[in-house]
């Protein structure tokens, strides 16, 4: 049994370390998203002009659709024991890979740093020590937690749920005794742009847990039935952030002038004073925790993956480890404290911009794993630019270059907006394009690209056996 401080970064986890099922999926990730950056992103569909009643469903439709995506991402975890982007060295080879790993690791600095503006609010009251001072305390026991690592994270994941359950409840009957929801909920107006925008929002916030979310599960025995992890992972993530997007979107049609700009004190006002108020500020750093010790967590495996692609390591030391983390820390960290007063329009622009780079990079690597190489991979290849996935995939590159430029005519944020953004009644479709385009162009070049697909018949002891399963 492996001890409480992981040893584990980007190697293959043996099978006498695997432990725990896969409702444990259910509990990190419904924790990870009953949270106060979700009920902000909620919010935004109202904020930028939806109704509630379609914000709500355009929400719904984002997280199934996002969700169901990220889930196959995790169901990997089980059968390869690996984090999730070195697998993307079998798509990229095992320095391209770094393409995607580049942006993977802003992707987890901006959310870091997003997530700490929050959490820097609850602390600071928490504690007295203001804002800034707040989001530095909070961002120290991020890395900390993140340096103990799986078990620590998974265990902060049963808790932050539980305890941030019972406080969504009790602020959502709150907010039912000020508000006339059903008022709000009886406004049908339907706009396509800000409908389209509201499915944005929440896809786009599921998908950027894709580049992570098999780190969570790889420590899974390999016997997990890939539905199992499928469907636990979608549920948790799915019901814990449309629950907090709901109240989000609810509270901010309510009451727009007293919740937007304002959003950690209208939860706690809406919850009341004294005591209750103190618990309040508690549960909105342990949410904000729990989601900012994962993109530490990612962001370190995301780092190692980046580096040992041209230095060849495969592992790391406890000193190594915690260097790794703490620059994740110190970045994110200053970026919170330098964009905390434009918050709010820069989440919007930053998730949606995101989107643009990591949709193309889920489609290939899911395209890659479930229909190409058939969940098997030649885990010591990862390691090897001289083997079979090679140093740099031209051709892969190419596809996810592809794919992020044909989104660009149809995405819209405050920075750009595409061609095709204003014959669409200013309607963000680019996460569909991205999606599609660079599938279908994977599916067609790799599959001629038989050298690098793994014959399960003469696999023999370089393929590991996790990524055999059915």
């Amino acid at each position: 049994m492996a001890g409480v401080i992981e040893r584990r970064s980007i190697d293959v986890v043996p099978d006498d370390e695997r432990h725990g099922s896969a409702v444990s999926q259910f509990t990190l990730w419904l924790g990870a998203n009953l949270q106060i950056t979700a009920v902000v992103t909620g919010a935004l569909a109202v904020v930028f002009g939806a109704g509630a009643l379609w914000a709500l469903i355009g929400l719904l439709l984002g997280n199934l659709t996002g969700g169901a995506v990220m889930a196959l991402h995790s169901a990997q975890g089980p059968r390869l024991g690996l984090p999730q982007m070195i697998t993307s060295r079998a798509q990229f080879g095992v320095r391209g890979a770094v393409v995607p790993l580049a942006l993977v690791i802003v992707m987890y600095i901006g959310f870091f740093a997003s997530g700490s503006v929050l959490a820097g609010q609850a602390v600071g009251e928490l504690t007295h020590l203001g804002p800034a001072a707040g989001i530095v305390l909070f961002a120290a026991v991020t890395a900390v937690a993140a340096a103990v690592g799986y078990r620590l994270i998974h265990l902060l994941g049963k808790v932050a749920g539980l305890v941030c359950a019972l406080a969504f409840v009790y602020l959502g009957v709150r907010l039912w005794q000020r508000a006339d929801l059903a008022a709000l909920l009886h406004d049908h107006r339907f706009g396509l742009p800000v409908f389209l925008l509201a499915i944005s929002l929440s896809a786009s916030w599921q998908l950027a847990f894709g580049p992570y979310v098999a780190d969570y599960s790889r420590y899974l025995p390999r016997h997990t039935s890939t539905r199992a992890t499928f469907w636990w992972t979608l549920g948790g993530s799915v019901l814990g952030a449309q629950w907090s997007m709901t109240f989000g979107a609810l509270a901010a049609a309510a009451a727009p002038a007293a919740f937007v700009g304002h959003e950690v004190g209208y939860l706690v006002g809406l919850g009341g004073t004294g005591l209750i108020a103190s618990a309040l500020y508690f549960v909105i750093a342990l949410g904000k925790l729990t989601i900012n010790i994962l993109n530490t967590y990612g962001g370190f495996m995301s780092l190692v993956t980046s580096i040992s692609g041209f230095r060849g390591q495969r592992t790391l030391t406890a000193r190594g480890r915690s260097a790794y983390i703490a620059g994740i820390m110190v970045a994110g960290t200053a970026v919170a404290l330098v964009g905390r007063d434009s918050f709010l329009t820069s989440f919007k622009d930053f998730l949606l911009f995101l989107l643009t780079f990591f949709t193309p990079w889920s489609a290939i690597n899911l395209v890659d794993y479930y229909l190409l190489s058939k969940e098997r991979y030649d885990i010591p290849a990862l390691h090897d630019p001289d083997g079979r996935y090679g140093a740099w995939n031209v051709g892969a590159l190419t596809v996810y270059v592809l794919g992020v430029l044909a989104q660009l005519p149809f995405l819209a944020t405050n920075f750009y907006t595409g061609p095709l953004v204003g014959p669409l009644g200013g309607a963000d479709v680019s996460w569909l394009v991205g999606l599609a385009v660079p599938a279908v162009l994977y599916w067609l070049t790799a599959r001629r690209d038989t050298a690098r697909l793994v014959d399960p018949g003469a696999a023999g002891e370089r393929t590991a056996p996790a990524g055999l399963g059915g």
